[in-house]
């Protein structure tokens, strides 16, 4: 059993480090999927024009989207019982199952139906995978970060989740200049998924070789980890309710000007797909710089002012935001405006994974993080994109603006009735 001494400095910078790449591979195979649907949606599905396809590419995705609430119970509470270093290897190990599942998946003219389900059953490990991960990765982070910076050390959790997306972006352009299309759609998607897998392996040695937290040591001893997950929990309604609640406005403002923003330049702008790429790239590298002061920032002035600037900001500048972004002609403009709503994302970006752990005691930490974290995103995040185009396709896209707004202004009545958690005693300190 994992000693109760506090870690020393080492360990603990190990120990984050650890944590945090098994993260960025996470999310990496996450996003590697939405990258390369363009290419590999014909190796899965029957013959069929290309938006046919796409839309059954897509419809896995949101598979997954619907297995995180799975995998934020099962793994949160794996990880409440038998430990959070055990969790985020089981997490790793799942997804790097998954990925290789869909790298050596055959076509569907080799193997019929059978290649979109084998599909359907690699996004659902990853989604159950991903759903673990946020919880146990929250929880461990901010638990090994100790009291004085957790809000700085927890905010990498995101810093590894853009590096991530940034990463199968960088990987699809890479492959895209070094094969050609006939070579990506044949055999080159499989590529991203190989890649993932063995870092998969990498960021399991590296998890095996960290410590567990003292918080969870002293937590199994004084209580009983036979007991109810459910019971738990229910223990807990108003920190359940809160995680909720202030995910919600956030995971729209991010799913929106994250993955949907890429779309929405072209679609909207009337940007070219490459120009459309190197905005969002450029947005996102800065988005991921920022995350770290925002959360030092937290360290010092307390959670609830930043996650208040956040809703303030957010529900009053969403609609001027993106009806601006909609007229924008030039890259630098898009940059700018694109950058802009991401600094006020955030505020809630940084700093909500570590908020989620100050609500909870020890021993129900990982399950009450995960679990209403998950079905927040499923709700609100997994379905942004999908509302966006079709409030476009009805002829109303303004519609989708308002949406975001009225989302963020519910999270900020949430953000101003919370507690400030920023004394918590995560650590048993």
């Amino acid at each position: 059993m994992a000693t109760t001494a506090a870690p020393s400095a080492t360990q603990r910078l190990r120990s984050i480090v650890g944590g945090s790449i098994g993260n960025l591979v996470e999310w990496y195979d996450w996003y590697a999927y939405s990258a390369f649907s363009l290419y590999f949606s014909k190796a899965f599905f029957p013959p069929a024009d290309q938006t046919v396809q796409l839309l059954n590419a897509a419809a896995v995705f949101a598979v997954g989207f619907l297995m995180r609430p799975l995998g934020g119970w099962f793994m949160g509470r794996y990880a409440d019982r038998h430990g959070r270093r055990n969790a985020l290897t089981a997490s790793v190990l799942l997804m790097c199952a998954g990925s290789l599942l869909i790298a050596i998946t055959p076509s569907y003219a080799s193997i019929g139906i059978a290649a979109p389900a084998l599909l359907v059953i690699a996004r659902m490990m990853q989604g159950v995978s991903v759903g673990g991960e946020y919880g146990a990765s929250a929880t461990y982070l901010s638990e090994m970060a100790g009291s004085a910076h957790r809000g700085f050390w927890s905010s990498f959790q995101y810093v590894t989740l853009i590096m991530g997306q940034l990463l199968a972006l960088g990987v699809l352009l890479v492959l895209q200049r070094l094969l050609d299309v006939q070579a990506l759609e044949a055999w080159g998607w499989r590529i991203p998924f190989v890649i993932g897998a063995l870092c998969a392996l990498v960021a399991v040695a590296l998890r095996r070789g960290i410590v567990e937290t003292s918080a969870f040591t002293l937590a199994l001893k004084a209580h009983d980890a036979r007991g109810s997950a459910l019971a738990s929990l229910l223990a807990h309604p108003r920190s359940v309710l809160t995680v909720f609640g202030l995910t919600a406005g956030g995971t729209v403002a991010f799913y929106t000007f994250t993955t949907y923003a890429q779309k929405f330049l072209v679609n909207t702008a009337g940007f070219t797909k490459a120009d459309a790429t190197l905005v969002s790239a450029g947005s996102l590298a800065i988005f991921m710089c920022v995350q770290p002061l925002v959360g030092a920032l937290s360290d010092r002035i307390g959670r609830r002012p930043v996650l208040i600037a956040f809703g303030v900001v957010g529900t009053l500048g969403t609609l001027p935001l993106l009806t601006s972004l909609s007229h924008v002609r030039s890259n630098a403009a898009a940059l700018a405006l694109l950058t802009l709503a991401l600094l006020v994302v955030s505020g809630y970006t940084a700093i909500n994974a570590v908020v989620k752990t100050e609500l909870f005691p020890t021993h129900v930490r990982a399950l009450g993080v995960a679990f209403p974290y998950a079905i927040a995103v499923s709700i609100f995040g997994g379905t942004a994109e999908y509302l966006a185009l079709w409030f476009k396709n009805m002829g109303h896209e303004a519609w989708f603006y308002w949406y975001v707004t009225a989302c963020i202004a519910a999270s900020l009545a949430v953000y101003a009735t919370m507690p400030e958690t920023r004394h918590s005693e995560v650590m048993g300190e």
